[in-house]
């Protein structure tokens, strides 16, 4: 089994790691390559203007992490062409399936981009252009593998006509349509294409009047393709057939909370229970959109980089102390004197909570500790390929604060997540549960790495009440980092999109490198925390709104609590978001 992803940023670690496997393989397989051409594979990916083609790589990894194989397109958004610059297998890995599904992937990225055909050279299996028998076997086996997609060398034209004159083994011009066979290749197109392909890609190298020669040699309208010399089957290549193939760059990482259900509260009306993941879980299996991913453990420093030492080392030690389904309500608050807390740890809850119905239970350290190895495992998953990844938690984080817990909430798992993520560039935190995101807010207030943006309902009605308010931008070095956009208690999906644009609108301004979407789906139509009216089709356009950011976005769940719609509201929240990130 080997997945499939596409390569998007020379500096991510995940990605910088591919590109130097990438190197090695041409340095291997392309040993006549300058160390010029090798060096610039990075800032092809990252400066299009300068090389007149946008660069689009693909990696086929093995489940060791290492690279079985790269396709490299160069696309032409001006001319509506990709050229195949390079495609191949790792040593030891040719015959494997890999380059049939690296092509396959290349074809059906061309077709997504509305693409004319993909262009590219490959060596003769004419004796005449060719004569050494050895390498002559070689380009008849290339030319029958791209025959196999009916990909056909250019008939009738110079492009064969080597640089130098008397070298050998100069390559055809081959084109494939793309299975579209009743739209001919018109003269016009195909010389602007190739006229590109000369000088953007051999700029310098040609003699002069070579690429008027070539181009002028066009003559026929619609260009003719050669007849197929090597059995086709269908327009379709067998070679990766029966191989496991993952095409990561077009899934979802999901790491669900495998804990999660050991911190079960049964008293009657607590409405943060284990079903939650239950129903929404059944309807996005079935999607073939997510990749399930096993949670790692992640060293408490991650959650102390966040929270307040004496929160977590409380929440520990009561926590253990409870007999198994015993709880513990908050029921006196210190508000004249917090410095001597009560030596009894139930009584000490008050301390450290906003409210009176969030529990200590004998799990609710160990359930919210996981609730974080989750977030932190969904990051590990951004910095290695994926687009997107899904946290899918409880307990619920977005309202515990550096110090307080409350709202259901322990420790803050998107604010663990931004934190990790902020050591690689900006990260911006958008909160999109119905209620306001006052934890995350409160950790990242004086930070400017940070964005946090909460649409919520308004606090004059809605809980925390204390915060959340549109004033509130930051503190310090974080002023103008927070962003509240406080809501009417009545509100359709309609209205809401017109303010979910000004927090589209900041986060692009603000430019971070990762988006992390807090996800609420208590904005629903009859959720019993909520007062809005958000149908499935509400929440898939919000989700297309936020992957047309095309970030590498992680999602945390938060609130949700209307068990009938929560599972559907999810599969089209997350059908909108893949619809605008991977271009669905």
């Amino acid at each position: 089994m080997f997945r499939i992803r596409r390569v998007q940023d020379a500096t991510w670690p995940g990605d910088a790691r591919i590109i130097n496997q990438v190197q090695d393989i041409l340095r291997e397989q392309f040993p006549l390559l300058s160390a010029e051409d090798l060096a610039k594979l990075p800032e092809q990916l990252s400066n299009p203007l300068k090389f007149r083609f946008r660069t689009i790589l693909f990696a086929a990894e093995g489940s060791d992490n290492r690279l079985k194989g790269f396709a490299l397109l160069m696309h032409a958004p001006d001319l509506h062409f990709g050229y195949l610059d390079f495609i191949s297998a790792a040593k030891l890995q040719t015959g494997a399936g890999v380059g049939g599904a690296l092509y396959a992937r290349v074809r059906e990225e061309a077709k997504a981009l509305g693409l004319t055909g993909i262009y590219f050279e490959c060596l003769p299996d004419d004796p005449a252009l060719c004569p050494d028998a050895s390498i002559l076997k070689q380009n008849k086996g290339r030319l029958r593998f791209y025959e196999r997609f009916g990909a056909k060398p250019i008939a009738g034209t110079a492009y064969e006509t080597p640089f130098k004159p008397g070298d050998s083994c100069p390559p055809y011009l081959v084109f494939d349509p793309l299975d579209r066979g009743d739209k001919p290749l018109r003269r016009k197109d195909a010389q602007k294409a190739a006229r590109a392909i000369l000088e953007r890609k051999y700029a310098g190298r040609c003699p002069p009047g070579y690429v008027d020669m070539v181009v002028e040699s066009f003559q026929d309208d619609p260009v003719l393709l050669r007849e197929p010399r090597y059995e086709a089957q269908n327009g379709r290549s067998q070679d990766h057939v029966g191989v496991r193939i993952l095409h990561q760059d077009k899934r979802i990482a999901l790491v669900v909370n495998d804990r999660h259900d050991i911190h079960h509260v049964h008293e009657r009306g607590y409405v943060e229970a284990p079903v939650r993941i239950k129903s929404i879980l059944k309807e996005l299996e079935p999607l073939g959109l997510f990749q399930r991913v096993d949670v790692r453990h992640f060293g408490e420093e991650h959650i102390l980089a966040v929270h307040d030492r004496k929160l977590v080392e409380y929440l520990k030690r009561a926590s253990a102390l409870l007999k198994p389904g015993e709880s513990v309500y908050p029921y006196v608050f210190p508000i004249r004197n917090a410095a001597k807390p009560p030596r009894e740890l139930p009584v000490r809850a008050g301390y450290f909570c906003i409210d009176t119905f969030t529990p200590i239970n004998h799990n609710a350290y160990l359930a919210a500790r996981r609730a974080v190895d989750c977030a932190l495992t969904a990051t590990l998953c951004l910095r290695e390929g994926y687009r997107a990844a899904y946290a899918l938690v409880r307990p619920p984080g977005h309202h515990a604060e550096r110090r307080v817990f409350g709202g259901f909430c322990y420790f803050n798992s998107a604010a663990a997540a931004a934190h990790n993520l902020s050591s690689l560039g900006k990260v911006a935190v958008l909160d999109i549960d119905y209620h306001h995101g006052n934890g995350t807010q409160d950790i990242f207030y004086h930070r400017d790495d940070v964005l946090t943006v909460s649409l919520h309902g308004h606090p004059r009605h809605t809980y925390p009440y204390f915060s959340g308010y549109e004033e509130e931008k930051g503190e310090g070095p974080g002023i103008g980092c927070n962003m509240n956009i406080a809501l009417p208690e009545g509100l359709n999906g309609e209205s809401y999109r017109e303010e979910l644009a000004r927090a589209v609108r900041r986060i692009k301004k603000f430019a971070p490198r990762t988006l992390i979407i807090a996800l609420g789906l208590d904005p629903a139509k009859d959720d019993p925390t909520g007062s809005w009216t958000f149908t499935a089709k509400d929440f898939e356009r919000n989700g297309r709104m936020l992957g047309e950011l095309r970030l590498p976005t992680l999602v945390v769940q938060e609130g949700g609590y209307r068990i009938r719609s929560l599972g559907n509201n999810a599969k089209h929240f997350f059908l909108g978001l893949a619809a605008g990130l991977f271009g669905r």
